[in-house]
């Protein structure tokens, strides 16, 4: 799926959870009720929705988001496919999407949701390492997920991969072997969240018992931007990086501790800008006076940092007396000229 929808989304924090995961607490990060709506009150969200967002410009898709999709009781799986499918007869949506677990995507589960209009399913992969996933206890398998992704793909749904940074036990040499596996299970899009410390969490107890120690944000951003270049190497593209900001996702809120930004894609797409121009320039400290460079319009706040973080350090690292961000529209989104040479690639 190469196009952004517009996403209706339709929270069902933990519902159909066999359990609760290490990291997991759906109910601080959607800030909704623990259960599921009824079909009326489904049509009630959906509806006052749309009724807000009057000027779409994008297909849109209804999304069950916050639980385990497949997991739940079959009559409500159809009560709720059917209340959404409504909406895609009468032509206000487009189609339906869903998370789900891996382990729960079976031949019965898809002969179950066959009969209505699901576009997409997202997998809670996180990792596709067994060490990872045994101490995030997520109790399924990669090799789960890989068995989901191809069903799904046989019967021509549009997959998606949701996938985590700094889970326990993981390290950068596990997480790009994650990566390598993911890119050869092809996707149509990947999700990348970095792990935050949650209130209320099973990992909230680890943490304060001093088991468990959250990566920094830079580090965060590093290892992220590792996965979102390997990616974006195999044409796959990466829809969101970082969780939504939301009032109840924040620190001094219902997160304790961890690498939480609102701006986190951002701040992962300035770190691969700011890497390019350094490759680019060679050893710091080489170069002096003033630094030209050039990019898109629409990447100029990239190339910029966020505060101007990145115009700042290069100035910093190579005594540049000015670095100025020009904008040149012949140059792709992912490209930058340094000074009079030929555009070096962020991704």
């Amino acid at each position: 799926m190469r196009s952004r929808p517009l996403i209706v989304p339709v929270f069902l924090p933990h519902a159909g959870c066999p359990h609760r995961c290490l990291f997991c607490n759906q109910s601080a990060v959607t800030g909704g009720r623990e259960g599921l709506p009824t079909p009326a009150g489904l049509r009630d969200t959906v509806a006052g929705f749309l009724k807000r967002c009057r000027r779409r410009r994008s297909p849109t898709q209804i999304a069950f988001f916050g639980g385990n999709f497949l997991g739940v009781p079959e009559a409500d799986i159809q009560n709720l496919l059917a209340a959404a499918a409504g909406f895609v007869r009468s032509g206000a949506v487009a189609g339906i999407r869903f998370s789900t677990r891996p382990d729960t995507v079976t031949a019965r589960s898809l002969a179950l949701i066959d009969a209505y209009p699901v576009h997409t399913v997202e997998l809670g992969a996180q990792s596709m390492c067994a060490e990872v996933l045994a101490q995030a206890q997520r109790g399924h398998s990669a090799a789960d997920t890989l068995c989901a992704c191809r069903m799904l793909k046989e019967r021509g749904y549009a997959v998606g991969l949701q996938l985590m940074v700094g889970l326990p036990g993981d390290n950068e040499e596990r997480l790009i072997k994650t990566g390598r596996r993911v890119v050869g299970l092809r996707p149509d899009f990947v999700r990348i969240y970095p792990t935050l410390v949650l209130a209320g969490s099973p990992l909230a107890a680890h943490y304060r018992r001093g088991d468990y120690a959250p990566l920094p944000l830079e580090t965060a951003v590093g290892l992220t931007l590792k996965l979102y270049r390997l990616f974006r190497a195999h044409g796959i593209p990466v829809i969101r990086m970082g969780l939504q900001a939301s009032a109840d996702i924040s620190p001094g809120a219902s997160v304790l501790a961890g690498p939480h930004h609102p701006a986190f894609g951002h701040l992962v797409q300035c770190a691969a800008f700011h890497e390019a121009v350094r490759s680019a320039l060679g050893p710091a400290g080489r170069l002096r006076g003033e630094l030209s460079l050039r990019v898109h319009p629409n990447s100029i706040p990239r190339m910029r940092g966020l505060g101007n973080a990145t115009v700042g350090a290069l100035q910093r690292e190579y005594g540049f007396r000015q670095v100025e961000v020009c904008a040149d529209s012949t140059l792709a989104e992912q490209q930058i000229g340094v000074g009079g040479n030929a555009p070096v690639a962020a991704w």
